[in-house]
């Protein structure tokens, strides 16, 4: 029987929900309240002729994506053009730069340029991961993650001692090498996950499979169109998008979700898909219907915050590449500073992507467009002469790499974004950019659930349930609901 199914957002788990619902013959109904599609992922363009992707910058596991299409009969080729990034990255230490090269035989020689014998042990790194990687992304994050149980078919727990699930992530990369650099590099990706790698169970060695050996990728036109992609797909399912639409509150009759009141006036659906920030949903719940109280939430370990700006450079910033990590200071200084002291950093690591190196459409011919992401603790100050201070620092440092001076005077463009913007614009727990962090205690059945325990036909996706952050997780959590609703309709 056909239903009608509200989504609220449209970032990537609720492009994917819609797209599968609508597939199935529901009547699908998406609300965003900004006034465009991708939520953390969209984009905006500048007078002075500069288009800025606002989040998501890493294209890892292209195969979760094309597999995504495929459900469509589709390829990602249909499109968008991607560009396989050479180097991937490259990685700034206080003595020296590594470039982190395309092909994982080339990785090969660095690692043994670096440290003899490391060859041979990332190959066995990597064919670990690659192992984790097919069970991890095919068989354990599509799980709904109601119970235990679901964990009990003869794969997974053949495999669960290879899973290391028990062992953190730092000890696990130790195992494999001695060189501090050649550590720091391996446990770079896990930092996606929102998490200190001493807290980031060993499974998660599959996303250096997901990046490094399936390679960096770049949408030409920038992250944004995925999105436009995704959005594409779900509108030929039939999918509708209704843009500026913020959702005031969820109303419910007999222990089920009767409407949702949008710009005060109420509309009825069968059912509703909730791909917004899970703590604020459940706030436009009445109190006795929410799944979890706000002590629940008060301790739950988050994934960072991040401090962004958007530049606009007036000339070209000669040595730097498409992504670049300024690793110069101590990792676990800045972690501490994250989860520990929960403060700024005194000497804090940053990221730097640069797609005009590129992309020819995303800056002025001549310019550059440089994206600079520091992670940071959730729920601190962030007012603007802090984000200025922090600025200068990632200036200079850039000016010391590329040789450029008086980088500041060459800004034509300058946007800044921080803690209370992931607030006041995804109604973000605590300004968090990542969702909550995949610490093994709050991994699978850990998780907050997919479905409301009170209101049968309430659901949840997105960073903040299963199976976690990041852009190929979180289209797979859309999949995981839709399927959910799909096979409880049957």
């Amino acid at each position: 029987m056909k239903q009608k199914i509200a989504i609220i957002g449209a970032g990537f788990s609720g492009l994917s929900a819609a797209a599968y619902l609508a597939k199935a013959g529901n009547e699908v109904q998406v609300f965003e309240k900004h006034d465009q599609a991708g939520g953390r992922a969209r984009q905006f363009c500048t007078l002075e002729g500069y288009v800025f992707d606002m989040g998501p910058s890493w294209y890892w596991m292209p195969d979760i994506i094309e597999s995504f299409f495929g459900d469509f009969d589709f390829k990602q080729t249909d499109f968008f053009e991607l560009i396989s990034l050479n180097p991937q990255f490259e990685m700034i230490f206080s003595d020296m730069k590594m470039d982190v090269p395309e092909s994982l035989e080339d990785l090969k020689i660095l690692f043994e340029q670096t440290e003899k014998g490391a060859a041979k042990q990332l190959e066995k790194f990597m064919q670990s991961a690659k192992f984790k990687y097919e069970v991890g992304m095919q068989e354990f994050v599509n799980k709904p993650c109601h119970n235990w149980a679901e964990f009990i078919a003869p794969k997974i727990a053949k495999s669960a001692l290879k899973l290391d699930l028990l062992t953190n992530f730092r000890s696990y990369v130790s195992r494999y090498f001695k060189n501090e650099k050649l550590r720091t590099l391996m446990e770079f990706p896990v930092i996606f996950l929102g998490a200190s790698p001493k807290n980031i169970p060993a499974l998660y060695s599959l996303m250096n499979y997901g990046g490094y050996a399936l390679g960096t990728h770049y949408p030409l036109g920038g992250f944004h169109q995925l999105v436009l992609a995704m959005k594409s797909v779900a509108e030929k399912q039939g999918a509708h998008f209704h843009f500026n639409k913020a959702v005031e509150s969820i109303n419910t009759k007999n222990d089920k979700v009767k409407s949702l009141t949008i710009d005060g006036e109420d509309y009825e659906f069968d059912a509703v898909v909730a791909s917004s920030d899970y703590h604020h949903t459940e706030t436009l719940l009445a109190s006795e219907y929410r799944n979890y109280d706000e002590d629940y939430w008060d301790k739950r370990t988050f994934a960072p915050s991040s401090l962004i700006f958007y530049l606009g450079i007036e000339e070209k910033i000669p040595n730097l590449k498409h992504h670049t990590l300024f690793f110069e200071n101590d990792l676990d200084e800045h972690i501490d500073c994250i989860y520990g002291d929960k403060k700024w950093p005194e000497k804090p690591l940053f990221y730097a992507c640069c797609p005009s190196k590129t992309d020819t459409k995303v800056a002025p011919e001549g310019k550059e467009n440089l994206f600079l992401l520091m992670p940071l603790a959730i729920g601190i100050n962030d007012e603007e002469s802090i984000r200025e201070k922090y600025l200068q620092e990632m200036l200079s440092r850039i000016e010391k790499h590329s040789g450029i001076s008086d980088l500041k005077s060459k800004i034509e463009y300058q946007r800044s974004y921080c803690v209370s913007d992931f607030v006041a614009d995804y109604n973000a727990y605590g300004g968090n950019a990542y969702g909550l962090a995949n610490t093994l205690g709050q991994t699978a059945v850990l998780k907050p659930k997919i479905r409301n325990k009170k209101l049968k036909n309430l659901f949840y996706t997105g960073q903040l349930t299963v199976p976690g952050p990041g852009v190929p997780p979180s289209i797979i959590s859309g999949k995981i609901v839709a399927n959910e609703i799909i096979k409880n309709k049957n």
